[in-house]
């Protein structure tokens, strides 16, 4: 006679064992499980597209045409778009309808609330960033020039700091949903990339990516910034890392956003143009 495993016993005993370890043992886990979940997720993005003649005709028939540093590119974003969703969605899921950062929920202040699974979904994206910011600098500058370092160095530095002070998750999330232009990011060069300039999706996706940076990477921001200031009581309250990292760091993603918002602005409206012309 089989014994019955329940398995539903088993997970949950598992998520308190794993609950009662310390910040520390916490976030090293949840890192490692990233670094390691990013490279699986790369291994396989790449074998299946390079070395299997069954997913790789049915999302772009001209792979094997490109070039060592192309096929690269291509596999490393395929994995920065679901870590983007996966965020994103974390981002929400937290900021809208958990009860965790909700003022009236909780007597604790905002600046300190956290939870077991907001701790782990930021371990392992830090574990991402470690992992891909590691892979720009090897390549460098293949996946990306100096911006792209800075980027993922602040936005490694604020995850870890948070994570280890146990302070300013609310506003690290916040940040954090920014990834979620990361995919329409991704899309404009794999159109590229295909020969899809010219097509409506091409064109699509830009405005896409237009509105999306201005909602996500501007405005949010802006409210970013406004929440901070009426509650500049609790922010003052914090560790001194964090409190200059609070400081500092968004400002600098601030202007860089800014930045690459007048670029994606140009671009569209120059392929508009184009468009029309077409027409």
């Amino acid at each position: 006679m089989m014994l019955g495993l329940d398995y539903g016993s088993i997970w949950w005993d598992i998520i308190d064992d794993f609950s009662s370890l310390s910040d520390e043992k916490r976030w090293l886990i949840s890192a490692f499980g990233g670094i390691i979940f990013s490279l699986i997720s790369n291994i396989f993005f790449f074998k299946s597209y390079e070395f299997t003649g069954i997913i790789t005709p049915f999302v772009f028939k001209g792979f094997t045409k490109l070039n060592k540093a192309q096929k690269l590119e291509w596999m490393n974003r395929g994995f920065s778009t679901f870590h983007a969703l996966f965020v994103a969605i974390a981002s929400v899921y937290f900021i809208l309808f958990s009860d965790l950062f909700d003022e009236n929920a909780h007597e604790k202040l905002i600046i300190y609330r956290r939870s077991t699974l907001s701790e782990t979904i930021l371990g392992m994206s830090s574990g991402y960033f470690l992992s891909d910011m590691a892979m720009i600098i090897w390549t460098y500058p293949t996946l990306g020039g100096l911006e792209y370092v800075l980027h993922h160095g602040l936005s490694m530095f604020a995850i870890m700091q948070s994570l280890l002070s146990g302070e300013a998750e609310y506003y690290i999330f916040m940040v954090l949903f920014t990834e979620s232009t990361t995919p329409f990011v991704n899309l404009r060069w794999y159109f590229d990339v295909a020969g899809m300039k010219s097509s409506k999706l091409y064109v699509w996706n830009g405005i896409a990516m237009f509105f999306g940076w201005l909602a996500a990477r501007i405005v949010l921001f802006g409210f970013f910034f406004y929440h901070m200031y009426n509650h500049l009581d609790q922010v003052r309250q914090v560790h001194i890392i964090t409190f200059y990292g609070l400081l500092t760091v968004p400002p600098i993603l601030a202007i860089m956003n800014l930045f690459w918002f007048f670029k994606i602005a140009k671009g569209m409206i120059r392929t508009l143009r184009k468009k029309t012309h077409t027409s």
